[in-house]
């Protein structure tokens, strides 16, 4: 069966417990869909408590059963509720893709005081004070959760830089001055001079203790829930060296060939996610940021977008093998800091060239399917209320990748404003037709292969009522409506 994977969470997700309930009860719906993985937001405690996201990580090894941050559950739910929706998953055969965030930590127990310097916000490699003593939340010694599972306690020492130094006023990074000297960890990339800092306390990874605290959780986690991959977020801001070791350690400890992806969120930039794989030697797919901006671009343009240029400079048409595609993700919808979604007339060409094609492992945003409704900040500081629909024909496009998206790709590109292909099927399920347009509406002669001589093929997404008939060398006239798409299948 083709994969597929879903994002079943986005940035407003609803809190109160109900995420990990809500994926249990769906587990049905997703194996019918022939969705076969679910990337699950991050699990563990955070600083921001029942509110947070997952991203501030305070204790990786509470997973919504201590109380610690004013609360028990995580914004998702218990460690109990967790479970029992992995467990629901993984009986339908799903797999579970979980979160993991290990770039920096949030909300220390307890101050120290240690050695910094002040360093230049747009250029970390600038240092604007001599050295001197500052006092920051940096120790983190758990007392809700106390020893269990893990004595490690974290300090100053564990961390290359913090945002906040008490009694200090305005906005300042403070590089820690640790017991491994001064520095920023290497990256392959200059940007900001370096960008190894983003938030709160960041992690050492160059502290053997750490990389050995780091390995031991990953194989408690595996061992816990059972996960068969993980999305690995903020990867740009991190050692591509720690990363292809501790992939490496999860291996061999699980035994298993765990699936890995990284954030590594660059849009337009194809060549630094080239880099990012190589430096760590293809241990890890990425999500593929360059196909996004080609397609926000092409959502924006309409009809003055040439449709043939959709996949150049992207990691799907260089490295199929390590892309994960998406139409979007938390980070891109509406009144997010990289906010650049796809407009919502796109969204059914955009999924029918992510999913109906043989290049790259989809991912689908858990809106696009369910729809979402929220409220939010903008940038301006004002609040707003979003609603995002369901994409049209969304759920067919779904079971058209899982039912007919097999076999020899044949491509009709040759119209800046019409894409077509074909998918010949191979000896278990039959192929398909897929024509879209950003423009008219077009009808194309295309080749679906002459095993299908006098067989009708009708429009999986019901758009056109009418059938087309495969002539004896194998071809079809077929057609899609004006700026969507159709999926063209054999009739049963």
């Amino acid at each position: 069966m083709n994969g597929t994977m879903i994002q079943f969470f986005h940035w407003y997700s609803e809190g109160n417990g109900k995420l990990w309930d809500e994926v249990k009860n769906q587990a049905q719906y997703l194996q019918d869909l022939g969705i076969n993985a679910v990337w699950l937001p991050p699990a563990y405690k955070a600083s921001g408590g029942g509110y947070s996201t997952g991203y501030d990580p305070y204790d990786l090894f509470d997973l919504g059963e201590f109380d610690q941050k004013g609360t028990i559950p995580t914004k998702y739910g218990t460690k109990q509720q967790y479970l029992d929706a992995i467990w629901a998953l993984k009986e339908k055969g799903v797999r579970v893709i979980v979160d993991i965030v290990l770039n920096h930590k949030a909300g220390g127990d307890e101050k120290e005081r240690f050695h910094a310097v002040k360093v230049d916000l747009q250029n970390r490699q600038q240092n604007i004070s001599e050295p001197y003593e500052i006092e920051a939340y940096t120790k983190f010694t758990f007392p809700g959760r106390g020893t269990q599972y893990s004595d490690f306690q974290w300090n100053f020492n564990c961390f290359s830089g913090v945002d906040y130094a008490e009694g200090e006023e305005g906005n300042f990074i403070y590089q820690i001055i640790n017991d491994h000297g001064a520095g920023w960890e290497g990256l392959i990339d200059d940007e900001k001079g370096s960008y190894d800092y983003l938030m709160y306390n960041d992690i050492d990874h160059r502290n053997p203790y750490v990389r050995e605290e780091l390995n031991y959780w990953g194989k408690w986690y595996h061992d816990t829930v059972g996960f068969d991959g993980v999305m690995l977020d903020a990867v740009k801001h991190q050692s591509p060296q720690f990363y292809q070791e501790w992939l490496h350690t999860l291996r061999a400890n699980t035994g298993e060939n765990i699936f890995a992806v990284g954030e590594y969120w660059e849009p337009g930039h194809l060549e630094l996610l080239l880099r990012y794989i190589d430096a760590t030697n293809g241990s890890m797919s990425l999500f593929d940021s360059s196909l996004h901006h080609n397609m926000r671009k092409a959502s924006l343009a309409g009809s003055d977008y040439d449709l043939r240029t959709i996949f150049n400079e992207t990691l799907v048409h260089t490295h199929p093998q390590l892309a994960v595609t998406v139409v979007d993700n938390h980070d891109t919808q509406p009144l997010q800091s990289l906010e650049a979604p796809i407009e919502e007339w796109f969204k059914p060409i955009a999924y029918a060239l992510i999913l109906l094609r043989q290049d790259g492992y989809p991912c689908i945003f858990y809106p696009d399917l369910f729809g979402a409704h929220y409220w939010g900040y903008g940038k301006d500081g004002n609040e707003y209320e979003i609603f995002l629909n369901r994409v049209d024909g969304i759920e067919a496009l779904i079971i058209a990748r899982k039912e007919y998206a097999y076999g020899t790709q044949r491509d009709y590109f040759e119209d800046a404003n019409c894409l077509g292909w074909t998918r010949d099927g191979d000896g278990e399920h039959r192929g398909c037709a897929v024509l879209l347009s950003n423009k008219d509406s077009y009808e194309k002669p295309m080749e679906v292969g002459a095993h299908y001589a006098g067989q009708e093929f009708h429009d999986f997404l019901g758009r056109f009522e009418h059938r087309v008939t495969i002539d004896e060398n194998g071809w079809g006239n077929f057609s899609c409506p004006a700026g969507n798409v159709s999926v063209w299948v054999p009739v049963s």
